[in-house]
C-alpha cells in the first residue's frame, strides 16, 4: 500500500501557535471546574495531603512512582486496605508542642521589668508553642485495594498513525531511557530521577501511550535533578501542558484527558500553577517539538517514506500522514460530563 504523500503547510508563527494552545488549555481547564464530576472528585481528594520538600525527597528515595499517599487509617476511611506484605513509606510528620514558661512582666511604657515590693521581677505565665517532627508511615494507592477512587481523567483510546515511528523518535529525543512495564493499578507511567528512567504502562492504547511518553519526557527534561524539583502541582502542570501542546502539534487530541487532569492539580480556579509556568511550558514544548520533528523526519527517511517539504518559516514538518492537505486542527473543548467508552 502506497503511503499518502504529505507536505508542510504554511504555519503560524511558532510563538503565536504556542500562545493559542496555552490559552485554549486554560479555557478548557476552567470549564472542567464547573462540572459535578469535579466537585465529587474534590470531596475525596481533600483527604490527601501535600508534602514538604524534605518529605518529597524521602518519598522519591523509597517509592519514586508514588501517586496518592495517605496513612493506614485514612485509607481505611475511604474503604481501602493496605495489601498484605506491603512496606510503608517513612516520612516526618509535624507535631505542635506547648509548654508554660514564666517570664518577666514588662511595663508597656518603660519597656522594663515590673518589680514587686521586694524589688524582684514580677513573673507572668506565657504559653510557648513549637514544632517537633516524628517518623510516621504512609502508603501509596498502589499498595492498597478496595473501593475505587473517583477518576477525573478517563484513559484515552485510539490508534496513532505512524505510532512506531513516533515512539522510536520519542525514545531518541527523551534525555532518559524509556521502557515498558506491566502493573495493575491505574497509573500510566512515571519518571524516576533517581534511576534516570521513564517507565510506561504496557497494554494502553497508542494514543494514551504517546501522550504518557511525552508527559514523562517533559518530566525528565524539567525535573531530573534535586535542584529542579518543585511542588507536585507545578511539576504535573508543566508536564501535562507540554504533552497537550506537543500532541496537538502531532495532530493528536488529548484534551478529554489533559483538561481534567490539569484541573485536579490546580490549587484554585485562577490556575496559578499554569500561569506561573507558562514561559517554561512554551519554551520546553517548542524545543521538544523541534527535536521530535527532526527525529521523526529521520525515521521517515529510513523507512523509505517520501519525505515532507519542510516549511522554511518554522523548520518543522507536519508529522501525521493523515493531515497531508490541511493544517492541523486544534481540538475543541471536550464535553467533561461525558464518560469515554
Amino acid at each position: 500500500m502506497t503511503q499518502k504523500r504529505y507536505t508542510a503547510v504554511q504555519k503560524k508563527n511558532p510563538e503565536d501557535k504556542l500562545k493559542e494552545l496555552t490559552d485554549k488549555l486554560e479555557a478548557g481547564i476552567k470549564e472542567v471546574f464547573s462540572s459535578r464530576k469535579y466537585k465529587d472528585y474534590l470531596k475525596v481528594m481533600s483527604r490527601f495531603h501535600g508534602y514538604s520538600y524534605n518529605n518529597t525527597m524521602l518519598i522519591l528515595l523509597q517509592k519514586p512512582d508514588a501517586r496518592l499517599l495517605a496513612g493506614y487509617k485514612t485509607w481505611q476511611g475511604m474503604e481501602r486496605n493496605v495489601k498484605k506484605g506491603e512496606h510503608g513509606i517513612s516520612i516526618l510528620a509535624p507535631s505542635k508542642k506547648r509548654f508554660t514558661k514564666y517570664m518577666d512582666k514588662i511595663d508597656k511604657d518603660t519597656r522594663k521589668p515590673v518589680l514587686d515590693q521586694d524589688g524582684n521581677p514580677v513573673k507572668v505565665p506565657k504559653e510557648i508553642e513549637y514544632l517537633t517532627f516524628y517518623p510516621t508511615t504512609i502508603f501509596d494507592i498502589s499498595q492498597t485495594e478496595g473501593k475505587p477512587l473517583p477518576v477525573m481523567a478517563e484513559e484515552l483510546n485510539g490508534q496513532v498513525t505512524d505510532y512506531g515511528i513516533i515512539m522510536d523518535s520519542l525514545k531518541e529525543t527523551a534525555p532518559a531511557p524509556i521502557r515498558f512495564e506491566s502493573w495493575e493499578e491505574s497509573k500510566k507511567g512515571y519518571f524516576s530521577p533517581l534511576l534516570n528512567e521513564i517507565v510506561i504502562k504496557s497494554g494502553m492504547s497508542e494514543l494514551q501511550t504517546v501522550k504518557t511518553g511525552i508527559h514523562e519526557t517533559a518530566h525528565s527534561i524539567l525535573h531530573s535533578g534535586t535542584n529542579n524539583l518543585k511542588d507536585s502541582a507545578t511539576m504535573e502542570t508543566e508536564a501535562e501542558s507540554i504533552a497537550f501542546i506537543v500532541c496537538c502539534h502531532l495532530g493528536l487530541d488529548t484534551s478529554s484527558y489533559s483538561f481534567p487532569y490539569l484541573a485536579t492539580w490546580s490549587s484554585s480556579k485562577e490556575l496559578p500553577e499554569l500561569k506561573s509556568s507558562l514561559s517554561t511550558i512554551q519554551k520546553t514544548a517548542h524545543g521538544l517539538i523541534e527535536n521530535l520533528d527532526q527525529a521523526i523526519l529521520k525515521h521517515i527517511r529510513e523507512h523509505s517514506i517520501e519525505g515532507p517539504e519542510i516549511s522554511r518559516d518554522t523548520g518543522n514538518p507536519d508529522i501525521s500522514l493523515e493531515i497531508a492537505d490541511r493544517e492541523p486542527e486544534i481540538p475543541a473543548l471536550p464535553d467533561t460530563h461525558r464518560r469515554r467508552r
